[in-house]
């Protein structure tokens, strides 16, 4: 074909070599190179089965590579639910451009025409003639050119893998243990421990180091301005070194943080960048009942499972990182800028880490790593963040403050809609500002100031603004957000980003525009939504659950739904969560209904939606992260509860499958939604609307003493 077909997917586009993305080996299997990073998702696999499909190969071909910075293809961060929209796509393109060359050069050595070929398994077959050729075969002979998006992918009618539910690639390695970054043992490998300042602001004023570096094992003590840093032959031993250094050190202090009590107050009252995201003022206002309401949500964490790890080795004029970063590409880059190195001298590897949707600690701790293997040039060191570093030090979710009014007319339908925004900025991934963007070398006697965090831009980034604007059809909105500019703890982006307390703002206060205007949530809905796929599965979700219009509570038990579509451009989720309330809020039943375009692997699918709702019910019930005026003092899973296994709800989930439209990716579209589906839920069994997030029995109790007007 020699016209343009259409414009090449953006990550295929700034990775056009097509050899970079895939690679025959010679015992029949494809090495799959994709830019995109396992971090529990799937995502792996799934793109793994976009390629097989494409290439027209069995599944069980496929082997995969971790994302690494010398050979696979540069797609910037895996973030934002759209991994499969860049990688999965990208992915896609170059392998339907790669089978297209190698049938061109199979039909010039059968001399027949291109178009009579087929491929079973790898294997090219010309009809005509009863001749066969393999990949394999061919792939000395075929030069792959870039790409130039003149070929068509396959047919959505033709998919026979694409669909289906096939295995995982990257459970057996979980299973045994050997998928993790923590469980890599390099030759010779040292361990490394960091000690941290006490608080966010605080400054190294003495310290004597003489007894750690007399320790059993100990090999070095690394110090640059305030940052410290032990390397040990064992890793006990960098902990006892870790501690004993500790020890010795005086610290300057201040209290920089705001009363952690009184944050939607302190929020409001900084400065900010104002944005207007949505003004339809214009039109004319009607009359009819005026409702307000305020809702908060706090400081949240990553909490993953397992803290931050990381590995570095200097040799031969070379560095090596390994790092369960999302970000494998820009970690690379971040180090080279910091060190004035060439990005070349700096291979970055890709290995899993416990996940955490977002910017948590891994980044930090593979700087961490350089730094310690650079006094140890030739030997690898790997560093492990303690439980305390990880809650201390990682970057937050952002506190966040959403003020709503509306006006419902006297026929039932809302008829303006005015919200305000307070928060910082979301994302201070590495590589987004000239300043570094990596916690260690804020600590440099050169005094690097942390960068201010950013947001991507709407519409398919954004940060606090994600889902600000409702998705519902009112004549009226007027939404502005107040980018706030002084950053008194470390934020970034957690999964769904803004979107998680945006939606449960609006989805809440739908709930409580519909019972001012006595109309059944459900249809107080469907009464403001035109798009159908947003009416299939908000009716799907209702027939799952067994939605009864209008009914109430006992006091003890209800029922309540939320609904989004994730940056109102992504995929479609409605959720209804039952609960019962004794001493605290227990979520039992969560039924979701979810619409993602075409689904490569629906038990993928799945499990990120039941992943979502699980998340999304744990910060719900208990997350928060604590500070005095000093320090952030949540530290340990005793001061940071989570979800435990035996609270996990019973999830029921409907698929929706569109296969005649594109992906939207999955893994954040129900966590607003879930949040919202259970405050309505409360509301439902209670009479008591709680706006402040999680939604502790000492927030209900005073919940029972607030008006709803505020």
């Amino acid at each position: 074909m020699s016209a343009l077909v259409n414009p090449l997917p953006p990550t295929l586009q700034s990775n056009s070599q097509l050899d970079r993305w895939i690679k025959f080996n010679s015992d029949g299997t494809v090495t799959v190179r994709s830019g995109k990073v396992e971090i529990g998702q799937g995502i792996v696999s799934a793109i793994a089965q976009i390629a097989a499909e494409e290439l027209d190969i069995s599944y069980e071909r496929i082997r995969t590579l971790p994302v690494d910075t010398s050979v696979s293809p540069n797609e910037g961060s895996t973030s934002g639910s759209r991994s499969i929209q860049e990688g999965g796509e990208g992915m896609r393109q170059a392998c339907a451009e790669i089978r297209h060359a190698f049938l061109q050069h199979a039909a010039g050595k059968f001399l027949v025409d291109v178009d009579s070929l087929r491929i079973v398994d790898g294997i090219i077959h010309a009809p005509a003639t009863h001749e066969t050729l393999s990949y394999w075969q061919l792939a000395a002979e075929v030069q792959l050119p870039q790409a130039r998006g003149h070929v068509r992918p396959k047919p959505v009618e033709n998919y026979t893998l694409v669909g289906q539910s096939l295995q995982r690639l990257d459970i057996a390695k979980k299973v045994t243990g050997a998928a993790f970054i923590q469980d890599i043992d390099l030759p010779g490998m040292l361990h490394g421990r960091i000690v941290r300042p006490p608080s966010f602001k605080a400054r190294l004023v003495a310290l004597d180091d003489t007894l750690p570096k007399g320790m059993p094992g100990v090999r070095a003590v690394v110090r640059k301005g305030s940052f410290l840093g032990v390397i040990a032959e064992r890793e006990e031993q960098a902990i006892k070194a870790m501690k004993a250094l500790a020890a010795q050190c005086q610290w300057q202090e201040d209290a920089v943080l705001p009363d952690v009590d009184a944050l939607p107050d302190f929020l409001m009252a900084q400065p900010a960048e104002l944005e207007l995201l949505c003004d339809d003022s214009s039109v004319r206002q009607v009359e009819g009942m005026h409702l307000a309401a305020t809702f908060t949500r706090p400081y949240l964490a990553h909490a993953s499972i397992g803290p931050s790890c990381a590995l570095a080795w200097w040799h031969d004029g070379q560095l090596e990182v390994w790092s369960h970063s999302q970000s494998i590409y820009a970690l690379r880059d971040e180090i080279a800028k910091i060190l004035q190195l060439a990005p070349e001298q700096v291979i970055a590897r890709h290995a899993e880490g416990a996940g955490c949707y977002g910017h948590n600690g891994a980044d930090d701790a593979a700087f961490d790593a350089v730094l310690l293997a650079e006094a140890v040039k030739g030997e690898p060191v790997r560093v492990q963040w303690m439980r305390e570093d990880e809650f201390a030090w990682e970057p937050l979710g952002p506190a966040m403050v959403v003020k709503l009014e509306g006006v419902v007319s006297a026929d039932g339908f809302i008829s303006e809609w005015k919200e305000e925004i307070w928060g910082n900025r979301h994302i201070s991934r590495p590589g987004r500002r000239p300043e570094p963007g990596l916690l260690a070398a804020w600590h440099f006697d050169q005094g690097f100031e942390p960068p201010a965090p950013t947001d991507m831009p709407l519409a398919m980034g954004g940060g606090s603004q994600r889902n600000a604007v409702p998705y519902y059809d009112f004549p009226t909105k007027n939404v502005r957000n107040h980018a706030i500019t002084p950053m008194p703890v470390r934020t970034s982006a957690l999964r769904a980003l803004g979107a998680y307390v945006n939606v449960f703002a609006i989805e809440s206060f739908m709930d409580e525009l519909a019972a001012a205007a006595q109309i059944d949530p459900v249809e107080f809905r469907l009464r403001h939504l035109q798009d159908e796929r947003a009416h299939a599965v908000i009716h799907a979700a209702v027939a799952k659950a067994g939605w009864k219009p209008g009914s109430q509570g006992d006091g003890t038990t209800g029922i309540g739904i939320g609904f989004a579509r994730y940056k109102n451009i992504g995929n479609y989720a409605a959720v209804i969560a039952e609960v019962a309330i004794a001493e605290t809020v227990r979520v039992v039943r969560v039924v979701a209904a979810v619409d993602c375009g075409r689904m490569i692997n629906p038990d993928g699918v799945l499990n990120q939606v039941e992943g979502g709702i699980v998340q999304a019910t744990s910060w719900v019930l208990k997350e928060q992260m604590r500070f005095d005026r000093t320090r952030i003092t949540s530290r340990t899973w005793e001061d940071y509860p989570i979800l435990k296994f035996s609270e996990v709800p019973k999830i029921e989930v409907e698929l929706i499958n569109r296969p005649e439209h594109e992906s939207l990716g999955v893994g954040e579209g129900v966590t607003g939604p879930t949040a919202a589906a259970i405050a309505n839920a409360v509301y439902n069994a209670m009479g008591v609307r709680v706006r402040d997030l999680p939604l502790t029995p000492e927030r209900i109790v005073s919940a029972m003493d607030t008006p709803l007007q505020r």
